[in-house]
């Protein structure tokens, strides 16, 4: 899952990249609202951690530019503004979550998490698909109750197709998710990380559909056992 974080302190910011990307996520930074409207304007983020205190635009302007431009990715506030006032103005611009600073990692990372799951139709911190497990909080995977050792990149393109499962992902849409802005991006390396994958949690999970991408399914024998 890629995320863009939109914060004007140099510290914070190496910070949240440094926690994100230990959480499994592609992560791009930007140091001022402009850029920041800029990046959520020409590129498909899964979520967006934004401060309001920003220099040469503002959030809440931000916002509400993403927003009457028709831009739907959850929208994670994190400011030090804590007024009511400001929190209100934050919500009818369109944000989804409000976390006021200073904050624990721990719980900006749920609250991510929920606004990940809840965009993508999921309830639940853990995704299941048959015996295959994802557990979102700690990155990791497991099938039939035995963790399944994944890089990086893998997780990201499992984590991805788990959140959407059923539905065929195309190649491209992989390759926009799973690096960040600056990765050199090789859409081949793609159909690497799937041979990888099936070898780790099974041939028959994820399904190649020719011309169009990869979809991820309960294996039929799974299947018939939970139903």
């Amino acid at each position: 899952m890629r995320i863009l974080v939109v914060e004007d302190d140099s510290d914070l910011r190496r910070q949240l990249a440094d926690v994100l990307s230990q959480s499994g996520y592609a992560v791009d930074l930007a140091a001022d609202g402009e850029d920041g409207h800029f990046l959520g304007d020409t590129e498909p983020y899964d979520a967006v951690i934004l401060d309001l205190g920003l220099p040469k635009m503002d959030g809440v302007s931000v916002l509400k530019k993403w927003r009457a431009d028709g831009k739907s990715f959850p929208v994670l506030i994190l400011t030090a503004r804590d007024s009511w006032s400001e929190k209100v103005a934050g919500f009818d611009a369109g944000a989804d979550d409000y976390l006021t600073k200073p904050f624990i990692t721990e719980e900006l990372l749920a609250r991510l998490r929920a606004l990940l799951r809840r965009a993508a139709g999921h309830s639940a911190a853990t995704l299941e698909a048959g015996k295959l497990v994802v557990d979102t909080r700690a990155a990791r995977a497991s099938v039939n109750g035995e963790p399944v050792k994944l890089t990086a990149h893998e997780y990201r393109v499992l984590s991805y197709l788990m959140h959407h499962m059923g539905r065929v992902v195309p190649r491209t849409e992989l390759v926009e998710h799973i690096y960040d802005q600056d990765f050199d991006r090789d859409s081949n390396t793609i159909e690497v990380f799937i041979g990888r994958l099936r070898r780790k949690i099974g041939t028959n999970r994820i399904q190649t559909e020719r011309g169009l991408g990869y979809r991820l399914v309960v294996p039929d024998a799974e299947a018939r056992v939970a139903g």
